[in-house]
């Protein structure tokens, strides 16, 4: 069932504010509702919109590592990695290195998961 702040989000997209926040608002509302796919492809979206965007960049792995992808949530978590030490954003980068090295370890030979 898609929640009333998702409906009213939703109904934003095309018009002028459409843009990266909209759909990491959106993707952030789906991944709360436990609908990660929909949530990886709107935060996809931000990401696309506003490559700079770190904390679309967190939120897209952490989707991705709920849809079964691991492999991109790495990936994602890497590209806000690089971005939040671009712009100085220490604590973020810091927190995305974190999850990254947790799904690295299940990726690897006899590691959980």
């Amino acid at each position: 069932m898609t929640s009333a702040v998702i409906a009213n989000l939703l109904k934003l997209i095309g018009t002028p504010r459409d843009g990266a926040l909209l759909r990491f608002s959106i993707g952030n509302e789906y991944l709360k509702g436990g609908d990660a796919e929909k949530a990886r492809l709107q935060l996809s979206e931000a990401v696309a919109r506003d490559p700079a965007y770190s904390a679309a960049w967190k939120l897209l792995g952490k989707a991705c590592a709920q849809c079964g992808q691991p492999q991109a949530a790495l990936e994602a978590l890497r590209q806000g990695i690089a971005v939040a030490e671009a712009k100085g954003d220490k604590q973020a980068a810091k927190e995305m290195t974190v999850f990254a090295r947790r799904i690295q370890k299940q990726l690897e030979p006899g590691g959980a998961g």
